[in-house]
Formats: structure tokens, sequence, C-alpha cells
């Protein structure tokens, strides 16, 4: 019969026999790689295309980085911050402004911008937030100057097209100018107008006094044309009259021209019977003046009597 100690577990020479100390430190040398790897990869970070990556070290900036690729900071001491590189647009808020004819007007515009010195932007403009409100304001003030100097007609006139686009680069470059004396680190590429539109109250007056004008404009190129017409008319009655003139002149010239040379032919042919040409005015003469009605009284023994009754001898 066996002894009942047999089936006891001697505690103590179990702890002396495993390797606690052992497994103990691996497993603290196994966190604490884990938790360098975390510290790692917590103080890793990525720059990618189209971005800025600045590294501040106790509030104060010590890298710009703007090369895509893998970066470190120190931990705990240093911090990231992300700023756009690309271009970015502005939705100016629509603001109203006064013409130089007094007419109020609402500007709807949008201006392409970006960043070109991030460490300016956060020394004085600190985010893009602030950035864009700075931006807007002087926009705003240099659209309403010089938008102020144009009248309202200037400013919606298709056929003005090319002065404002000259005026829309005037304010882009005024508006950089601000921007540079500011150092605010950005630069805007162009500013446009999107809509421009009248307060309400306005609409009907403008569109009423725009009805007149037009109208008043059709009715000048209406006068315009009756002038010309008559004065054309005028002209070619005038050289009508001329060309009629002329015309009959001629006509009187090559008809006296003609008269005459019958009258030489004539002469010529009758020269050469001087009784066939007496009979033949005779003839012509009775002709004109003998008609159904006359009475002539002749002598029995005229020749003309004589010449009626068949005597011919």
């Amino acid at each position: 019969m066996s002894n009942g100690n047999d089936n006891v577990i001697d505690m103590e020479k179990l702890r002396k026999d495993f390797p606690f100390r052992k497994y103990i430190k691996m497993g603290v040398f196994f966190i604490l790689i884990i938790a360098l790897i975390g510290v790692i990869l917590a103080n890793t970070f990525i720059v990618k295309e189209g971005e800025y990556k600045i590294v501040r070290q106790f509030g104060e900036i010590t890298r710009v980085i703007d090369e895509p690729g893998l970066n470190f900071k120190i931990p705990f001491i240093q911090s990231v911050t992300t700023l756009p590189k690309y271009q970015m647009t502005l939705n100016v808020e629509e603001s109203e402004i006064t013409t130089r004819d007094k007419k109020r007007i609402i500007i709807d515009n949008y201006a392409v911008w970006k960043i070109v010195n991030p460490v300016d932007l956060i020394m004085n403009a600190r985010t893009v937030e602030s950035a864009e409100a700075r931006m807007a304001e002087f926009i705003y003030s240099e659209v309403r100057e010089m938008f102020g100097q144009l009248e309202y007609g200037e400013i919606i006139n298709d056929g003005e097209a090319s002065s404002r686009a000259s005026l829309n680069d005037r304010v882009t470059d005024a508006v950089n100018e601000a921007l540079k004396e500011s150092k605010y680190g950005i630069q805007v590429i162009d500013v446009r107008i999107k809509r421009t539109d009248l307060p309400e109250e306005n609409e009907q007056s403008v569109y009423t006094r725009m009805i007149s004008e037009r109208e008043s404009t059709a009715q000048d190129y209406l006068s315009q044309g009756d002038a010309r017409k008559n004065a054309i008319m005028a002209e070619t009655d005038k050289q009508v009259t001329e060309m009629i003139s002329k015309a009959e002149a001629d006509a009187q010239e090559i008809r006296a021209e003609g008269e005459g040379e019958a009258a030489r032919i004539y002469n010529d042919a009758f020269s050469k019977d001087p009784e066939f040409y007496n009979l033949y005015r005779t003839l012509e003469s009775y002709k004109k003046t003998i008609d159904d009605q006359t009475v002539i009284i002749l002598p029995s023994d005229s020749p003309y009597a004589r010449l009626l009754q068949g005597y011919i001898q």
C-alpha cells in the first residue's frame, strides 16, 4: 500500500525549478520592443504630393518639407502641421458696391490662390481659414474701389469684356501687393466675377431705363437711315435729271445735224430739176392746206385746173 504523500505537489520545489525570471525578462523585452515600434510609427509621417509638412518644436518651426516621401519627428517634442500645396478656390461672399453713375449692384466673385510660403502663413495668418478671410477682405476692398470707377453699363455690357478682363488683372495685382506687404505667404492666381446683379428694389427702374435707352438708340438709327435714304434719293434724282438733260441735248444736236443733212440732200436733188422741185413744193403745200372741207376757185385755164380735168399736155 502506497503512502498518501506521493500525490502531494511540492510547490516550493516547483518554484525553485521553474525559470520565472527568465520569462519575465523576455516579456519585458518584448514589451519594450513593441513600445519602441509604436513610438517610431507614431512619429513617422508621410509627405504626399501636393502638400507641405511643417515640423514645429515647442511652437517654433524647424523644418518645412515639400518633397514627397517618408519622414520622422522627435517624439513628444515635435509636432507636424499639414498645409495644401495645390491651387485652391475661394468663393468670396457677394457684396454690394456703388458704380460711378450711382447705381448699386451686387458682385459675386471668386479667387484662385495657393500657398507660396508656409512659414509666413503660419507665423502671420496662423491658419488657412484666417488667410482666406484676410484675402477676401483685400479682394472686396479692391473690387469696390476699382469697379466703383466704372459705370453700370460698362460692367454688364458684353462689348466691354476685354476691359473687364483687364480690370480683373488689376484687382489680382493689387490684392497680391497687399498680401505681400502683410507677409501672409499666399499668392492670388486670378480673381474673376461669377455674377453681377441688381438689388431687388433697383431692378425694375434699371430695366425701364435700359428699355428707354434702347428705344432711343433705335429711333436714332431710324432717323439716320431716313436721312441717308433721302440724301441717296436726292443724289439719284439729280443724276437722272442731268442724264435726261444731256440725252435731250444730244438728241436735239443729232436731230439738227440730220435735218441739215436732209436739207442738203434735198437741195442737191432738187437743183438738178427745178421744175420738178416747184411741182413738189406745190403738192406739199396742197397737202398741208387742202382738206375735205376746202373750196378752191381756180380759173378754167389755169395749169392746175387743167391738170385736175385731165389735160396733161
